[in-house]
């Protein structure tokens, strides 16, 4: 019995406590920002709340403290792209008209700060997502990669398309790839950017021819040039092996071709008296050319 006297008498206090005026506190006051949506967009989350001492009723100060039935105070803004910041000083007066019955006492937050952008469309190149596994070993592009269309429209925030640097770039979806490439491919954007931009185009269609580079080799007799009588080859090979790459829609011309492996002393290394293996001719078709010896070490005979 006492202790419901007790809380009956705790009761009372409280709420004829809550019933007078002249109490001040600090709140987070609920904001949201107004602006033409179709044409803006924010690229970082707005705030929500900013921070107001006000003075009032007991009642009406605990509802705005638990944000009971909150009414958020709306900001207006024509061009928000324009600045990135508010200062609270700026929207005092329409503030403490919309916390009625309470008294706006200050605004302890001094600035708003936001990031909402101009909303834009923009032409935007696309490029195709290459690497050194992109294509099989020893295969080339036999010309250019055909992208139909060249370019797509992007709509968002300026600075999200900023980020993209002109350059949309598509991921083939395959890695060593050794035969001829005709594929519709979708466009999808990164993650990072699928909450901000949109694409208008739906897919982009993708064509390529490839070549292979077929691994060779030749044995080749050793031709020397511009040797004086008293130079010589240390341990002369008969022959050099020749490896190298080919063009497989070259191959046949390699039999109109007689190679030799050359080394010429007037080309020699004369710190430490070294001859690099050459070959003649070079036709452009072969590449990776390598030999084996690739060097050879002269020799003098005194006079």
């Amino acid at each position: 019995m006492a202790l419901l006297c007790f809380l009956a008498a705790a009761t009372f206090w409280v709420l004829n406590a809550l019933n007078k005026d002249n109490y001040t506190t600090v709140v987070d006051f609920p904001i949201e920002f107004s602006y033409d949506e179709e044409e803006f967009m924010p690229v970082t989350t707005l705030p929500e709340r900013i921070k107001v001492e006000i003075n009032g009723n007991g009642w009406d100060l605990l509802r705005k403290y638990f944000k009971i039935n909150e009414t958020p105070f709306r900001i207006e803004m024509e061009n928000p792209s324009s600045r990135q910041f508010l200062l609270t000083s700026e929207i005092r007066r329409a503030l403490a008209e919309s916390i009625t019955p309470s008294n706006l006492v200050s605004i302890v937050t001094d600035t708003v700060k936001f990031d909402i952008d101009r909303i834009v469309a923009r032409k935007i190149k696309v490029e195709i997502d290459t690497n050194a596994q992109t294509l099989a070993k020893n295969y080339r592009l036999a010309g250019n990669i055909t992208v139909e269309p060249a370019s797509i429209t992007i709509k968002g925030p300026t600075s999200k398309l900023e980020q993209l640097e002109g350059v949309y770039k598509i991921d083939l979806g395959e890695n060593k790839i050794n035969k001829s490439f005709n594929k519709i491919l979708p466009l999808e954007l990164p993650k990072e950017f699928e909450d901000f931009l949109s694409i208008e185009e739906e897919s982009v269609h993708i064509r390529f021819d490839v070549y292979q580079m077929l691994e060779g080799n030749k044995r080749l007799k050793l031709t020397k040039l511009n040797f004086p009588r008293n130079a010589s080859i240390v341990d002369e090979p008969s022959t050099i092996i020749m490896t190298y790459l080919i063009d497989e829609r070259k191959a046949d011309e390699l039999k109109n071709y007689e190679f030799e492996a050359v080394v010429n002393y007037n080309r020699r290394d004369r710190e430490d008296s070294t001859l690099m293996v050459d070959v003649n001719p070079k036709p452009g078709f072969l590449e990776n050319i390598q030999f084996n010896p690739q060097i050879l070490k002269l020799r003098y005979e005194n006079k």
